[in-house]
């Protein structure tokens, strides 16, 4: 029904403004309207019929309405869908180098992922993306990982031996907790919050929104603020679409989605700060939850432990050197 009425809205906008849309763009992601990345996309809807003034219709599709992220990469080959924003571990199978982003402890903080991002090395990696046949626009962010377990604080490196700790799947996440001595376990997102309150597993790692939302926190004992990984998208567009588009809608959708990715930082950010503090309640009324806050000197025992792992990826089919060494490198 909201799509219904969203959709007639429109409508009555393209009907009153006397232009008949020429182009139909329709945006695929899994994740409801109100998370940053839902957010965004209504943005970028709203901003790109402004700009091309109604001859691109933008259609949203949250919530895994047309595709779940696993079959949209095929649709936009097709064409069947023109823009989605997947997780990057969807890519995992086209273009590796994209766990990038999971190395543990390669940025320095928020601002530095952004430059990276927006740099030299973001645009190398979007070009190797657009080079297996889908256009790809630009970075949005989930927010950094911190780490929880129910069975022992984790202050230093030491703490994780022996722990096992739930991760997707991803040849670099599994180098990380073996590099301070704990057993990942790959695992199904939907069953981790099982998973941790049976034992299955110890611990876990993942942003303040996916911990708060899928109420990780209620069944740790011990939540790390380490911010050492990150959880992010990647916004591509069918490439036959793209090359449908004269090259003033072109310029038209590159804006839109310049200033949607500023907009969906600051949800994300925002959303990260107020999830946390929802997390800090939590603790503090039930007594049930301690939150550590490293000292940098302990942040950075962490990042000297797991960094090692970085040489492991420098192949040509995995991350590679260049991209590692870029982003370590990026003011």
């Amino acid at each position: 029904m909201k799509k219904l009425v969203i959709g007639a809205v429109a409508a009555a906008v393209l009907a009153t403004s006397g232009v008949a849309a020429e182009y139909t763009l329709k945006f695929s992601h899994v994740v409801s309207d109100n998370t940053p990345k839902g957010k965004a996309a209504r943005f970028f809807e709203q901003r790109l019929e402004e700009l091309s003034k109604g001859r691109i219709d933008v259609q949203v599709y949250p919530s895994s309405q047309l595709y779940k992220d696993n079959a949209v990469l095929k649709a936009l080959r097709l064409n069947s869908v023109q823009m989605a924003a997947p997780s990057f571990s969807k890519f995992g199978k086209i273009v590796p180098q994209l766990a990038l982003f999971d190395l543990p402890f390669l940025f320095k903080d928020i601002d530095h992922l952004h430059r990276v991002q927006d740099g030299p090395v973001g645009e190398k990696l979007k070009e190797m993306v657009t080079k297996k046949g889908i256009v790809a626009l630009s970075f949005w962010d989930n927010h950094f990982k911190q780490l929880s377990s129910s069975k022992k604080a984790l202050i230093k490196p030491e703490d994780a031996k022996g722990q096992k700790f739930r991760i997707m799947s991803s040849k670099v996440l599994e180098a990380q907790f073996h590099a301070v001595g704990a057993n990942p376990q790959m695992m199904p997102f939907s069953e981790v919050y099982s998973g941790l309150q049976q034992g299955v597993i110890d611990g876990q790692e993942n942003t303040n929104s996916n911990i708060f939302t899928k109420k990780f926190h209620e069944v740790q004992k011990y939540l790390t603020v380490t911010n050492h990984g990150y959880l992010g998208y990647l916004v591509v567009m069918s490439k036959k679409f793209w090359k449908s588009l004269p090259a003033d809608l072109q310029a038209n959708v590159t804006q839109a989605m310049k200033e949607a990715t500023e907009k969906e930082r600051e949800y994300a950010d925002d959303l990260n700060t107020k999830q946390f503090n929802l997390i800090k309640e939590y603790a503090e009324k039930t007594g049930k939850l301690e939150i550590i806050n490293l000292t940098p000197e302990q942040r950075q025992a962490w990042a000297d432990k797991v960094s090692k792992i970085y040489p492991e990826f420098y192949g040509e089919r995995q991350i590679g050197k260049d991209l590692i060494e870029g982003a370590l490198n990026t003011k």
